[in-house]
């Protein structure tokens, strides 16, 4: 699966909520690495990220590009409440085996009403 294709039914799954099958997205051994948290690591531990993260806050990504270059899409994407980032996903055999996202995770917190750390 090309990485447009793969990404736009990765955001589909995402936006149902479906930590289960957007785990069926990653490899095995893949990365999943938000700049403002630390990386995760495999795909069981990916899933418990998307599980735990889908319990705290109601998450929607609104397309706003996706570009693709062999075997790496980018995603440019918005949420309802004017939120912004962008996502790396490097592809291989049909799976993601490096991501990386960036956004503003204060803006994030303080959005959903959740914790902000001291650090």
């Amino acid at each position: 699966m090309r990485p447009k294709k793969l990404i736009n039914k990765w955001v589909e799954t995402f936006n149902n909520a479906e930590a289960d099958a957007l785990a069926e997205f990653y490899a095995e051994s893949a990365v999943n690495h938000q700049v403002a948290n630390e990386p995760i690591i495999g795909k069981q531990a990916i899933k418990k990220m998307f599980i735990k993260e889908f319990s705290q806050a109601k998450m929607v990504c609104i397309i706003e590009n996706i570009f693709e270059d062999g075997e790496w899409g980018i995603l440019e994407w918005k949420d309802p409440i004017g939120l912004r980032g962008c996502g790396f996903f490097h592809i291989l055999n049909g799976k993601i085996i490096f991501q990386r996202g960036y956004w503003d995770k204060l803006s994030f917190l303080r959005a959903n009403n959740l914790p902000i750390p001291n650090n």
